[in-house]
């Protein structure tokens, strides 16, 4: 099978592997785009085929279908922030995310939800975001989901979604099918090890080889470490290369002028290199409101063999309890179903020792239903926030509050009756003291009385949103609700931490159509003439 990539990179792609580098470098540029996940693919996509000289820089290492073995043991640390154990301050919540060439979207399950319309009714009444709704974003998330071969999938669920299909049908639960940025998928299951085939539409397989094809340069295993600004407007970008490990410092220095800056490091990256530069903060936004969609997980014990690790990750879910109250009282939650992989789910699954190996002998067995927490907009759900710790390194600080833990009982119920309702014989949450439970009555009677508190119920997340929150003013809010920075003229963020709020569905299209209508913006106005992809 023909590797895109590396037939790009003999075809004379301009990539340097900072790793590589023997001395430092100084180079210029129209735009400088720190990131090349959803947001900073779509931007280098967008800007460069406006005939604007692009360089996009990465802190993780390129990889192509030839190096994706379906194995998690060389997946995760290749491809994921911290091998795939981030955790925020406390080490209560575990946090997934790509660190590579096209980010997560290289990594992710191919999920795919335009924003909600009453989260943009939400962010026009609590942010000002007039010029952002349904409406006005229809035409981008139609773009997007063209060039991305986003569409619903027709094949017929694995057994791990299907019991979420069949116990929501059996309790009057609507379920609905997932739409998937996929084009001639095998169903093979191993998303979230990379694409060994190439289907998944992501960053890497779509907009970076576009821009790299027009001329850009691709730096990888290089980190940007501050911007220099001056008058109100960023000069340049200082970049510190990176051992072949990824990880440690080099020593070489890479030094970028551009007329425009464009951050899309994420949620969390784009915040801590904001903070690191001490870019202008005068009401001491940055950072701030940082989401999570904090997912809370149950496990079951199915009379048949489910093998989760085969066939689409994600096709099923269910936003029956995102609409039981409004918007801003008890925090709804979305439901759908991870894949099951043995190192994704032994370092979930709760217990140790013999308890742990009992449950891990009947992986064929398990199915595993999630509940994403819609957080951000109760009055007392107020998010984390991204700081630095000694080495300039991003730490989110993300305390789980009662209003979190509500919604955390009120899903585990949810999630228990539904898998009793598609045949389950045992039910456990993935909580360490919950001893699982052989009928609904006797999970409803132990959920209701489990401890929920930080270490004791599991909590992780894929969905990092927020901490550079776009508003109409500086006093609420980072950048405007094109991404510009209120402060520093030629700075643009262009990413999922231009989010207000969680969202209550998965990001990666809301990233794309958002990008897409302000990179156009942005393109029409440092090229001086107007970009087709406006709608």
């Amino acid at each position: 099978m023909l590797d895109p990539i590396r037939a790009g990179l003999a075809g004379g792609w301009k990539h340097i592997d900072a790793a590589t580098l023997t001395k430092g470098q100084t180079f210029e540029a129209d735009v400088v785009i720190i990131g090349t996940g959803a947001g900073g693919g779509v931007t280098a996509d967008i800007l460069s085929d406006a005939g604007l000289r692009v360089v996009l820089v990465e802190e993780g290492p390129l990889r192509s279908s030839s190096d994706f073995k379906m194995r998690e043991a060389d997946a995760y640390p290749q491809l994921y922030q911290e091998s795939a154990s981030r955790k925020t301050a406390d080490k209560a919540i575990n946090i997934y995310q790509g660190r590579c060439v096209g980010g997560s979207t290289t990594v992710n399950w191919t999920s795919s939800f335009r924003t909600p319309p009453e989260v943009f009714e939400f962010w026009q009444h609590q942010f000002g975001l007039r010029q952002l709704s349904a409406e006005s974003m229809s035409s981008w998330f139609a773009v997007m989901e063209h060039k991305l071969s986003i569409r619903r999938w027709e094949t017929s669920p694995n057994a791990n979604n299907q019991a979420l299909a069949i116990g929501g049908e059996k309790l009057g639960i609507p379920i609905a099918s997932i739409k998937r940025n996929v084009k001639g998928c095998w169903n093979l299951g191993y998303c979230g090890m990379g694409c060994p085939t190439n289907a998944k539409q992501s960053m890497l397989v779509t907009t970076i080889p576009a821009a790299l094809n027009r001329g850009a340069t691709l730096y990888t295993r290089l980190r940007a470490e501050r911007l220099r600004f001056a008058g109100g407007r960023v000069t340049a970008v200082d970049c510190m290369a990176l051992q072949p490990d990824g990880i440690h410092p080099a020593g070489k220095r890479v030094h970028l002028r551009a007329r425009h800056f464009v951050i899309a490091g994420g949620a969390i990256g784009s915040p801590a290199l904001l903070l690191r530069s001490g870019v202008p903060d005068p009401y001491r936004r940055l950072g701030k409101r940082t989401f999570l969609h904090p997912v809370v997980i149950s496990s079951a014990l199915m009379p048949e063999r489910v093998d989760a690790y085969a066939g689409a990750p994600q096709t099923i879910y269910s936003d029956h309890f995102l609409h039981q109250a409004p918007i801003d009282g008890p925090l709804g939650f979305k439901l759908e179903v991870p894949p099951l992989h043995p190192v994704l789910l032994s370092t979930t699954l709760q217990g140790y020792g013999e308890a742990h190996a009992r449950l891990m002998r009947e992986f064929t067995h398990v199915n595993a239903l999630l509940a994403l927490l819609r957080d951000g907009f109760n009055p007392d759900s107020r998010g984390g926030q991204v700081g630095l710790d000694g080495n300039g390194l991003p730490v989110l600080d993300y305390p789980i509050h009662d209003v979190i833990w509500d919604a955390a009982r009120r899903a585990l119920l949810a999630m228990a009756e539904i898998q009793f309702a598609a045949g389950a014989r045992w039910v456990s949450p993935a909580h360490e003291s919950a001893p699982g439970y052989a009928s609904w009555a006797e999970a409803k009677k132990g959920i209701a009385e489990l401890p929920l508190k930080p270490l004791v119920c599991r909590v992780v997340s894929a969905h990092v949103m927020g901490g550079c929150g776009m508003a109409d003013a500086p006093q609420r809010g980072v950048v405007d609700h094109r991404g510009r920075h209120f402060w520093l003229g030629n700075l643009s963020v262009h990413d999922g931490s231009l989010f207000p709020t969680s969202l209550g569905v998965n990001p990666q299209l809301s990233i794309y159509g958002l990008v897409a209508r302000n990179a156009s913006l942005l393109a029409a106005e440092l090229s001086g003439r107007p970009v087709p992809l406006i709608p």
